[in-house]
């Protein structure tokens, strides 16, 4: 049975926590779908090294799914 793909509603978007919107604001719309897509290779470089969010690294099964999610194309 072939895995669904990685979608950004379903899969990415329940990641990030309102405080971790709110954090980035100033820069980009975390829950939006454009603006992650955008952002994408910035927010998973920042997210492999822990630096993001910055009170502390997603485990690691988080970072493969965005990862995931990036290298497939970053389904809406």
């Amino acid at each position: 049975m072939e895995q669904a793909a990685v979608r950004f509603d379903r899969d990415i978007r329940p990641l990030f926590r309102e405080k971790d919107i709110e954090s980035m604001s100033a820069k980009f719309d975390l829950s939006a779908y454009g603006d992650v897509r955008a952002n994408s290779a910035g927010i998973l470089d920042k997210l492999a090294d822990g630096s993001m969010p910055c009170d502390g690294a997603w485990p690691e099964a988080q970072v493969a799914l965005f990862r995931e999610w990036v290298n497939g194309g970053c389904s809406a």
